[in-house]
C-alpha cells in the first residue's frame, strides 16, 4: 500500500521575529495526517507504550468521558478519510497498515491509549475549568523536550511557563479561544525549533548553550534537523472538553535548504529570533554553523 509523501510544513518566517498564536481554520477531516512516516512512528510509539508506559500515557478522574470521545472521533473519520487504510464492521476496526483489529466494544487498553496506537499524533485533552483550560489526559509519544507526568492537571498557561513571551503575548489570547471553539471546526497552527537529534521521544532536559563541534558549516544539511509541531483544536461536543492533536514533523536541514529561497527564509528566521527564542529553540549550540551552511545555499 503506497502511502503519501510526507507533508512540508515550513512554520517559519522570515524576520522581524513576531510571536502570534498564527491560527488557520481548516476542514474537520483534516484532523489526521497519515504519510510514509506511518510504519516507522507506530512502531516507535507501540514500543514507548510498552516500555515507558508512565511516562508517555496519563490521566486524570473525570476525563473518562473524554477519552472515550476521542476514541468515536477517530474510529469514525478513519474509515471515511483513509478507506484503503482502516475499515469498520460494527463494533470491529481493522487497521490494514498494521493488521490490527480492534474491539472497539471491549477494548484492551484506555479509549484513549488506543486512539494513540491509530495515528501518528500525540493527543492531549483540555478541561475547561472555570474558562481555564487544563491538561486532563495525554497519550504523548513525542514531546518535545517536556513531561506529561510534571504538566498533567496543570492549566495551558502553567505549562508553557518556559516559553519565552508567552506569558505576555499569547496566554491570555489561547486561554479566551478554546470557550469559543465550534462544534465541527478545526483550527491548526505550527510550531518549529531545531534539533541535532532526530529522536521523536525528546526527553525533558535542560536547555543546551554548549557548542556542539560535531556540527559545522559543511554537514549541518544533514547534522540538524527542523523539527515541525503540526497542532490541532478541535471541541469534543459531548464532554465539552477540547482535543489538541500534536503532529511532529522532523526534515533534515538539508532537504529544505536544496530551495534556495527556503534556505535564505529560514536563515533571517534564524537571525531574527531573540536570544531567549533562539535558547528554547534549541539553537545556540550550532547557530554559526547553520547560518553559514544556508548562507552558502541561499547564494
Amino acid at each position: 500500500m503506497n502511502l503519501p509523501e510526507q507533508t512540508i510544513h515550513l512554520s517559519f518566517d522570515p524576520g522581524p521575529y513576531r510571536m502570534a498564536m498564527g491560527l488557520v481554520g481548516t476542514d474537520p477531516a483534516e484532523l489526521i495526517e497519515l504519510d510514509e512516516h506511518y510504519p516507522g512512528e507506530m512502531a516507535e510509539r507501540r514500543r514507548l507504550l510498552a516500555v515507558r508506559h508512565a511516562d508517555v500515557f496519563a490521566t486524570l478522574p473525570g476525563s473518562e468521558a473524554a477519552r472515550g470521545e476521542v476514541l468515536d472521533v477517530l474510529t469514525d473519520l478513519l474509515p471515511r478519510r483513509f478507506p484503503a487504510w482502516f475499515s469498520r464492521n460494527s463494533a470491529m476496526l481493522h487497521n490494514h497498515l498494521t493488521n490490527e483489529t480492534w474491539n472497539l466494544a471491549d477494548p484492551p487498553h484506555d479509549p484513549l491509549e488506543v486512539a494513540g496506537r491509530l495515528v501518528q499524533e500525540d493527543l492531549c485533552l483540555l478541561r475547561l475549568d472555570a474558562g481555564v483550560p487544563v491538561l486532563d489526559a495525554a497519550v504523548l509519544c513525542f514531546p518535545s523536550r517536556w513531561s506529561l507526568a510534571e504538566k498533567l492537571g496543570q492549566p495551558l498557561a502553567t505549562i508553557h511557563t518556559r516559553v519565552p513571551f508567552y506569558a505576555e503575548r499569547l496566554a491570555r489570547p489561547v486561554d479566551r479561544l478554546m470557550p469559543n471553539l465550534r462544534d465541527g471546526k478545526l483550527v491548526v497552527r505550527l510550531n518549529w525549533g531545531m534539533t541535532d537529534d532526530p529522536a521523536l521521544y525528546a526527553e525533558s532536559r535542560k536547555f543546551r548553550r554548549e557548542h556542539n563541534p560535531d556540527v559545522t558549516p559543511q554537514n549541518a544539511g544533514d547534522k540538524l534537523w527542523l523539527r515541525v509541531e503540526r497542532q490541532t483544536l478541535r471541541l469534543l461536543p459531548k464532554s465539552g472538553a477540547v482535543l489538541f492533536g500534536i503532529r511532529t514533523h522532523l526534515y533534515t536541514v538539508g532537504r529544505l535548504a536544496a530551495d534556495r529561497q527556503v534556505a535564505a527564509d529560514l536563515a533571517s528566521a534564524v537571525r531574527a529570533l531573540p536570544s531567549e527564542m533562539a535558547l528554547y529553540k534549541s539553537i545556540p549550540p550550532f547557530r554559526a554553523a547553520l547560518l553559514a551552511y544556508l548562507d552558502d545555499k541561499a547564494a
